[in-house]
């Protein structure tokens, strides 16, 4: 049970909120304004080792014309200043949320989806589509691979329309192996299926890649 809750990947299917995000340079973020390109949230702690390790592979990612990455630092304990530290010494060179408790009424993960620890990450397709849920530190092979299958299955995703203000129209992989610090519940892994859209407004459709 262990290994498999290790080695699972787990996405969710599902038409997504265009989100509004306010980095700490002030700049707003939208869902809607990456159309065309593949969008991961990254949610992590300052004092999470486990999201240091896949800091160069998020940089890696974010510098690529198809990719965006945005960071949501939490659960920090008001010391902006820890936040900081940590962006510099590992040279962040995309944008950081920083969102005080995960547990907040207006934490921006309501706006995305759940944070049970850290890292966490979700994956928007470039027509906005929510594809994947990756509870723990990204595997740039599995990203690669889930990436490449679903543009083969979804050949015109980059010719969507234009996302609409409010409600998106359409837009990669994890290792979640938390550890025993984290002390939180990790979701159950659940059979591989096809990338399929969930019922709106039914809740979200898990789907293991």
């Amino acid at each position: 049970m262990l290994l498999a809750l290790m080695l699972f990947q787990q996405s969710w299917a599902g038409k997504a909120v265009n989100f509004v995000l306010t980095d700490n340079k002030g700049k707003v973020h939208r869902l809607s304004d990456y159309s065309g390109k593949w969008v991961l949230i990254n949610f992590w702690a300052p004092w999470c080792p486990r999201c240091w390790m896949e800091f160069p592979l998020l940089n890696d990612l974010d510098s690529r014309k198809d990719f965006v990455v945005l960071g949501i630092a939490m659960d920090y304990g008001g010391d902006e200043a820890s936040v900081l530290t940590y962006a510099n010494r590992y040279n962040l060179r995309y944008p950081q949320i920083f969102a005080g408790n995960r547990r907040d009424q207006n934490s921006p993960s309501h706006q995305i989806g759940p944070v049970d620890f850290y890292p966490t990450s979700y994956l928007y397709a470039p027509d906005g589509e929510l594809v994947m849920f990756i509870p723990g530190i990204v595997s740039k092979t599995k990203l690669a691979s889930f990436m490449d299958q679903y543009s083969r299955d979804n050949p015109t995703m980059f010719a969507a329309a234009p996302v609409a203000p409010g409600v998106s129209q359409a837009l990669p992989s994890a290792e979640p192996a938390a550890s025993a610090g984290d002390n939180k519940t990790v979701p159950s892994a659940v059979k591989p299926a096809q990338y399929k859209k969930a019922p709106v407004p039914a809740a979200k459709k898990k789907v293991s890649s």
